[in-house]
Order: C-alpha cells, then structure tokens, then sequence
C-alpha cells in the first residue's frame, strides 16, 4: 500500500493536496501489520516510509506536516513495538481526522463570506472552494461564477461541472487568457490553496497572473484553505515540472516545453485568508 501510494502521489493522480496527506497518512497504517525485533526497528521503518511518502510530492506541504506529525507523536514515546504501533494509529487517526476537519471547517467560514447576488471568478480544481459555494447556494445565495480551464490539464472543466450540478449557481466557462476580459463582471476571484510559507501563496500554474490582474483591475482575492496549508517552519516549497506531453503532443525540434505546475503569488495581492479558524484581511 505503502509503494502504491508513493507511485499514485508522484502521478499526481490525486490531485487535492489535502486528499493526499490523508492517502499518504492511512497508507502508514501497513507498518501496523509487519513484524519487529524492537521498537528501534519499528521507528526507523516509520521513518523511513514516512520520509519516502513525504518526498514523492515535496510540493504538497500539507503531506509534509503530516508525514512530520505522525514520525513526531510516535518517536520516543514508546517501550515496545506494541504501544508504538498502538501510538501510531493514534496519531493516524488524530491528523486524519485534522486534515478533512479542517477542510470542512474552511469550507464553513468561506460559505458565510457569500453574498445573495455575488459574481465571482475562480481558476482550477478546489474541492474546499466548491463545498464553500455549495454550502451558500443551499443557504439561499445566487451566485454566477466564472471558472477558467486552467490549462493544460484542464481541470477547471471539472469545476465547471461540479458548479453546474448546483441549485442558484450560474456558472461559466472561459479559456485562462480571458481572464482580464471577465473581471469587470466579477465581485471578487476566489481560489484555493496548495500551501502559504511566509509571504507567498503557492497554488495551480495561472494563479499568480490572475491574482496580478485582479489587483489592477482593483477586485479583490480571497484564498481559501485549512489552516494546515500556513506552513510556519522549515518548510521549502519544490515546484514540479510536469510532462511536456501534456502541453504539446508531438514535441518540437529544439523548443523546450515548460509545463510547471504551481506558481508563487506574493500575499500583497491577496485581500483576505480564510481558514477554518477565521477569516484574515492580508
């Protein structure tokens, strides 16, 4: 489970970084059915699987903490193999529990920022932002929204579809580079989140432009997250460079494709924060 795992994160066939952690997090529990001599066996495998989960996607900082809290809350703390492995699906159990709390908590706080009315914009996949308007659509808001594709894996598309299985949700579709054109329609652009280290806000390739034009264009940006996603440590965000294949088919003598999959966008474009434990003004 645990190598499969480790395969599907380096696929990114899991695509939400919250959903990741969570994968990566339950996968550990395979370390419960192996047999040890002692517990230092057992934590230098805990820590070794945990480390290799970790650097499949070092992209992903919600699977950093995780990985970094389960090895935390299970090193030293205990005499025998058994009360380690005890301890660990514990600690298992308790991040888990954190990261899909947390997301549905952010979800919440967001939803109550919707006004009756509101027009926005948002730019790929985030199932936190989609529960969010969900939630304000079944709490009586009408709302229109304006989903770029966010190319070239187009996953604003699935938003796109998720919007338009919604009651009150009016929802539109346009190719990335319109998103200068759309913002005088928009109240405001509302995204999500990889992770935010420090002053910066590191999300899906198309955010930092977006976020950019927005600014001048004066509509504000409100990112949407768990708080777990604010990393505050030693943290160092890798982008990935994902397959040129999926920009370009065939490829072209003597070009290089560039296909990153995250960008970093400077927090002073960013108007508000909302997490599940508040709504911050940046």
């Amino acid at each position: 489970m645990i190598d499969e795992t480790i395969e599907e994160i380096r696929r990114m066939q899991t695509h939400s970084s919250s959903v990741v952690a969570v994968k990566a997090t339950a996968a550990l529990r395979e370390l419960l059915d192996r047999d040890y001599r002692n517990v230092e066996a057992y934590e230098r495998d805990l820590e070794r699987n945990a480390g290799a989960l970790r650097r499949a996607n070092p992209s992903h900082a919600s699977l950093h903490k995780a990985m970094r809290e389960v090895v935390d809350g299970v090193l030293g703390e205990a005499r025998t193999v058994e009360e380690a492995k005890a301890r660990t699906r514990q600690v298992i159990d308790r991040v888990t529990e954190d990261i899909e709390t947390g997301k549905r908590r952010a979800a919440a706080e967001a939803a109550e920022t919707f006004e009756d009315g509101e027009t926005f914009l948002t730019h790929d996949f985030s199932s936190t932002v989609l529960e969010a308007i969900e939630t304000a659509a079944a709490d009586g808001c009408h709302l229109t929204g304006y989903v770029t594709e966010a190319r070239p894996r187009y996953l604003g598309r699935k938003t796109a579809r998720r919007l338009a299985e919604m009651d009150r949700v009016d929802p539109h579709l346009a190719v990335d580079s319109a998103a200068g054109y759309l913002l005088d329609r928009c109240d405001r652009v509302i995204v999500g989140m990889d992770c935010i280290v420090e002053d910066t806000l590191y999300n899906r390739v198309g955010t930092f432009p977006l976020a950019a034009a927005a600014d001048v264009a004066d509509v504000p940006v409100t990112v949407v997250g768990s708080q777990s996603k604010i990393i505050e440590d030693d943290f160092v965000f890798e982008n990935e460079s994902r397959p040129p294949a999926e920009v370009i088919r065939e490829p072209v003598e003597g070009v290089e494709i560039e296909n990153p999959a995250y960008d970093a966008t400077p927090m002073s474009l960013i108007d508000e924060v909302v997490t599940d434990r508040g709504t911050y003004d940046d």
